[in-house]
């Protein structure tokens, strides 16, 4: 996400590291080229101006700190202002002073609305609340039945009255059953359509008029672009709405539908969806998206992800065993799951601080998937004293595993380099002295 735009960036910072000294024109150069990866990012015009002249308002006439270089001083100044521009500060969910509290969801159809309902009850439950999914779409076919599988899939309650029912009497009775239940937070799945119309906002307008949210939160597709920008502002003047989630922010190398929608509206972005996963759903930090967009990394958010996805007990459970020199291929295989958990690797590599800037490692998700493949069609002996496997058991771990004999090949010398490295790290391979703590952190993640 952000891709394009954060390359740009990332080169028109570059050069200005490299000059010892920074005149007017350097700095008007500089904009000059922020504007136009602004601009080619899709980000909306009115937007790149005021940001621009912010920026320039700033950093002319700055006067300067020994501890930084002028360079870094209009870095800080641009990471300021573009978190300004992305919000801010955080903006969490509201709370109802008695429960239920009720989240009132809209947008078009295909923006990924149902979808997004699933992946923030799911959010809410791990935060240790009872969310109640409400099927309030009666027109889109499937669509109760789209929200009962996604119900299935996180383990959450869906209420539904079939699609004969008026939606203002659906979720006034979808009230009484979270009452009743003890569903401390109810998500209502609102009916979309194809584009905004008279009747749609007026069915939206009696539903929110019925059970008066806490929140209205307009899903709008990052792909869009500036339609999702036109979209979000015509439904804010109709609706009100109290803040975004900004769907497949993952697929948007350019990124102007998140950076342009807090200032057109002047209401904040809280969700951002980056994985189809139900676990794809983020709180939305823009100080950290900013951080993300100009390479300095995003380490609270990867820290936040490992917390979340490594099991504390199995990680000390693994540093004893790397201290003991008993690192396995199972082992192996638990950490490459532990890492597939946090998510995809090209979003778990752009969060880390030093990689801005540089070319990133291709990452190939499918060659993990047959490093997967192979570790399990080996025996449990074989997994734990790779020593023992031949060639004969090299074929049939091979054709078990649907690859080849070299990729067996070359995963067990891969791995018999990593253990000789945790060796030497830990002293185990060395001629005495004291052994080194390994740089292992307590996630469990090889290499780290």
């Amino acid at each position: 996400m952000f891709e394009s735009l954060s390359d740009k960036l990332q080169n028109v910072f570059k050069r200005l590291r490299g000059k010892g000294t920074l005149n007017e024109q350097d700095v008007a150069e500089a904009l000059r080229e922020v504007r136009l990866a602004f601009l080619e990012a899709d980000v909306n015009f009115k937007v790149v101006k005021d940001f621009v002249a912010r920026v320039r308002e700033r950093a002319v006439g700055l006067e300067l700190v020994e501890s930084l270089s002028p360079a870094q001083h209009v870095i800080k100044i641009v990471h300021e202002e573009l978190t300004a521009l992305l919000g801010g500060t955080d903006a969490k969910l509201a709370t109802a002073s008695r429960p239920p509290t009720v989240v009132m969801l809209c947008g078009l159809q295909g923006s990924g609305k149902t979808t997004t309902i699933g992946k923030l009850g799911l959010q809410l439950h791990k935060q240790g609340r009872r969310p109640l999914l409400v099927a309030a779409d009666i027109y889109r076919p499937a669509a109760i039945k789209q929200l009962q599988v996604i119900g299935e899939q996180v383990n959450l309650p869906v209420f539904t009255l079939g699609d004969k029912q008026d939606p203002v009497n659906i979720v006034k009775a979808a009230i009484g059953s979270a009452q009743t239940h003890g569903n401390d937070i109810i998500l209502l799945d609102t009916a979309g359509r194809l584009h905004i119309d008279g009747e749609m906002m007026e069915e939206l307008k009696r539903v929110k008029a019925a059970v008066s949210p806490q929140e209205t939160l307009l899903v709008v597709d990052a792909m869009a672009g500036q339609d999702a920008v036109n979209v979000a502002q015509q439904f804010n003047e109709l609706l009100d709405v109290t803040g975004f989630v900004v769907t497949k922010l993952d697929g948007d190398a350019r990124g102007g539908a998140a950076l342009s929608i807090k200032y057109v509206t002047g209401k904040p972005i809280k969700f951002v969806g980056i994985s189809e996963k139900m676990d794809g759903l983020e709180s939305f930090h823009p100080e950290r998206m900013a951080s993300r967009i100009l390479g300095m990394g995003d380490i609270l958010s990867l820290i936040e992800k490992a917390e979340s996805a490594i099991d504390e007990k199995k990680a000390m459970e693994l540093e004893k065993k790397i201290r003991q020199n008993q690192f396995d291929l199972q082992d192996y295989l638990d950490q490459l799951r532990e890492m597939k958990k946090m998510g995809p690797l090209d979003q778990i590599l752009g969060m880390i601080p030093g990689l801005g800037g540089m070319k990133k490692p291709e990452v190939d998700e499918k060659q993990m998937g047959r490093v997967e493949a192979i570790i399990l069609s080996m025996t449990p002996q074989e997994r734990q004293d790779p020593g023992i496997i031949n060639g004969s058991r090299r074929r049939r771990i091979a054709y078990g595993s649907g690859t080849s004999v070299q990729d067996v090949n070359q995963l067990l010398n891969q791995f018999e380099q990593m253990r000789k490295l945790i060796r030497s790290l830990t002293g185990e391979g060395g001629k005495g002295g004291k052994k080194k703590r390994p740089p292992f952190p307590r996630m469990g993640l090889p290499g780290w």
